[in-house]
Order: structure tokens, then sequence, then C-alpha cells
């Protein structure tokens, strides 16, 4: 794990455990909780794992003690359409680092369209000026979900900034996951800090980072090679056939 570092914008993330009402519900029984904290890397942290492990419960733990919108975007958008998130923010302590982000952006690939959506109506309100502007100018609603994506991370995403991505790989193809990498970099080399949830073993890639793993047995810290992501993508790479075969043949 990375030692504590002033570069950091989020530092350390602290469960307030004492103060959980019981650990048998939902979230508080998610097996991730059985770790006290965690330290984030401070250019990129990786957080995995499989379905059902918690993984966007805690980034949208995490963004809204950032002081993010629980359905995504910038610190200024106030918009709900559905209170589903949780109530673990309340049970947890940020510790930031000295310097305050410049920029910042919660990216929800379940409620993006929903940001798009908000988006075009803040404009019809005659705000001083177009909320899209910032966003490349063209309605991301008029663009597919991948190029909409893309036009968050190639616009919207300036730099100096805090950014928490929940699964955005989700609308892209492997060349545009690698061409977000290429963003991921330009963006960290530009003093920006990421914490992004995802599957992908394309964006874990990342040499400049750390990956948090989280297990029924709590977070672990992997390195790529050791994570079941990569392991079944290798396995099925190495030798195709011989996997379908057994998944396909199981019950012969």
């Amino acid at each position: 794990m990375n030692p504590l570092t002033n570069d950091c914008f989020i530092r350390e993330l602290i469960f307030l455990k004492e103060e959980f009402p019981d650990c048998q519900s939902y979230p508080f029984r998610l097996p991730f909780l059985q770790t006290d904290s965690l330290l984030f890397h401070p250019k990129v942290t990786y957080i995995i794992g499989e379905n059902g492990m918690g993984k966007s419960t805690l980034l949208e733990a995490i963004a809204i003690a950032s002081g993010f919108n629980p359905e995504g975007g910038t610190s200024n958008f106030n918009f709900s359409t559905y209170d589903s998130h949780s109530p673990l923010e309340k049970y947890v302590r940020l510790v930031k680092g000295i310097k305050k982000p410049q920029d910042g952006f919660f990216l929800r690939a379940e409620s993006f369209y929903n940001v798009a959506t908000q988006i075009e109506e803040m404009d019809r309100e005659g705000a001083a000026g177009k909320v899209i502007d910032s966003f490349g100018g063209t309605s991301l609603h008029q663009q597919s979900h991948g190029e909409a994506f893309f036009a968050a991370f190639n616009y919207r995403f300036r730099g100096s900034g805090l950014y928490i991505l929940d699964e955005p790989e989700a609308a892209l193809s492997p060349l545009r996951q690698l061409s977000l990498l290429a963003r991921i970099h330009d963006l960290a080399e530009a003093r920006s800090q990421f914490i992004i949830a995802t599957h992908s073993p394309l964006l874990m890639a990342y040499p400049k980072a750390q990956i948090l793993e989280i297990t029924g047995k709590g977070i672990q810290e992997r390195q790529l090679e050791e994570t079941g992501h990569y392991k079944i993508m290798k396995q099925f790479f190495d030798d195709k056939d011989r996997l379908l075969h057994h998944l396909l043949n199981a019950d012969d």
C-alpha cells in the first residue's frame, strides 16, 4: 500500500465502524467493511472485484463524501431522478491532502444518461453560458453512449482534478478503452487523481497505479497479473478451445 502523501487530493478513507447502526443490514454487511481504512494512490487507484462485492457502493460513498451528486456529474450538479444511494457516506471520513482539486467529476455508467438530461435542462433554463460547451458543444443525447463518455473525458476533464469513475469501460470498445488509458495518463501527469471501479484488465494495466481487490475476505492490494480478471482473460486467449470445451460441455 502506498504511504500517505500530500500529493493526493484524497489520501485515506476511514470507516467509522463505531457509528454503524448494525453489521447485518446493507450496506454494513458488505465484505470491504472488514477493512478499517483505505489509502489511495496519488495518481490512480483501481477498485475491482466480482459482482455483488460492493464496488459501486464504495465508490458512491467516496464520491458523495467528496461533494459530488450521487447520480454523477460535477459538484455543481444537484439533481435526483431516483434516490437509491446507500447511507454509507454518513459513516466514512476522508483524509484529504493539502491541495484542493481545481476540477472534478463523478462518472457513473449506469446514470450518465441522467447527467446528459440534466445538462440539457440546465441549458434550457438559460444560465450564463452553455453547460454543454464544456462537453464539446454537441448534445450528449445525440451521440452514442461511448462517444458521450469520451466527450466528458476529452473536454470536461481539464486536469488538476479529482475524477471518480464507476465502470467507465461499460460503453467502450477495447480500442476506446486504450484511448481512455492514454487520457487517464495525460490527466494524471497534469496533477489529477483517479479512483476507478472497473472490470477491465486493459484499464487496470496503467503502471502508475494501485489495484485494490474486494473479495469475501475484505480488500487486498494486487498486481495486475494476480487479479482474477487478468487470469480468466489470459486463460481464454491462451487456450480458448479448451476453456470453451469445458464451459459448453459441462453436463456431458
